[in-house]
């Protein structure tokens, strides 16, 4: 434990993933190191198959690693129960994804609020700082309106604002924008890094958009299990 920084917000030490099928293995990556710090933006770039996506679901604890450990907040993920692993992402993280899973028989203010109820707070709390962050995306007066009443850049807004709305240490996005025609996309993504610098919040975003990358702090490359930093003139 005397390895973890201080100002990590997740950190990644040793990580290994391999897939199983009957006699049959499949590794994804080995020895994998990360720390993403307090604040920071990361990009993650890669090859289609490289493990883009399974490495984000080992950092959020949606998945167990082979080998190696995930520390969030300073907890070692593999040490929680089930029950706790799920009270720590609640808390701790935020997840975005290409497709934005908001509950369609929910309204848009339902959908950002849920996750503070289930977080133990009060529902006339949860409301307000619902409101109040759906109002921040540009969508105060899409409220009650459900999903399917949506634009796609809609609700992929309400979808940042419910992974914002437990003030997470960090967000993690896979292909966040991966769905939104170009202009659309890059409102969206720089209303994440609008937020992140307001919150204060880390974001770990995988994305092919390489004109994306470039505004984050830093871009990491996912090639044959291994992460290596692109100075800039590789973006």
């Amino acid at each position: 434990m005397s390895d973890i920084r201080e100002d990590a917000v997740i950190q990644a030490t040793g990580l290994g993933k391999t897939y199983a099928e009957g006699s049959m293995r499949t590794p994804v990556f080995d020895g994998l190191d990360l720390i993403v710090r307090k604040g920071e933006t990361v990009a993650i770039l890669g090859a289609s198959g490289a493990g883009k996506s399974t490495l984000l679901h080992l950092l959020g604890g949606l998945d167990t690693p082979t080998s190696g450990e995930v520390y969030v907040g300073g907890q070692r993920m593999s040490a929680l129960s089930d029950a706790e692993r799920g009270r720590l992402r609640n808390r701790a993280l935020g997840f975005v994804y290409q497709f934005h899973h908001l509950l369609p028989e929910f309204t848009a203010l339902e959908n950002v609020l849920l996750p503070v109820v289930l977080g133990g707070v009060s529902v006339p709390e949860a409301e307000r700082r619902a409101k109040a962050l759906l109002e921040s995306v540009g969508l105060g007066h899409r409220l009650a309106h459900k999903p399917g009443e949506l634009s796609g850049g809609e609700r992929q807004r309400a979808a940042v604002a419910r992974a914002l709305v437990n003030r997470p240490g960090c967000v993690l996005g896979d292909e966040p924008t991966g769905n939104l025609d170009e202009k659309t996309a890059a409102t969206v993504f720089d209303l994440m890094l609008a937020l992140n610098r307001d919150q204060h919040t880390s974001l770990v975003l995988v994305t092919h958009d390489r004109r994306l990358a470039r505004k984050l702090d830093r871009v990491l490359e996912l090639h044959e299990g291994r992460l290596r930093e692109l100075p800039p003139d590789e973006v």
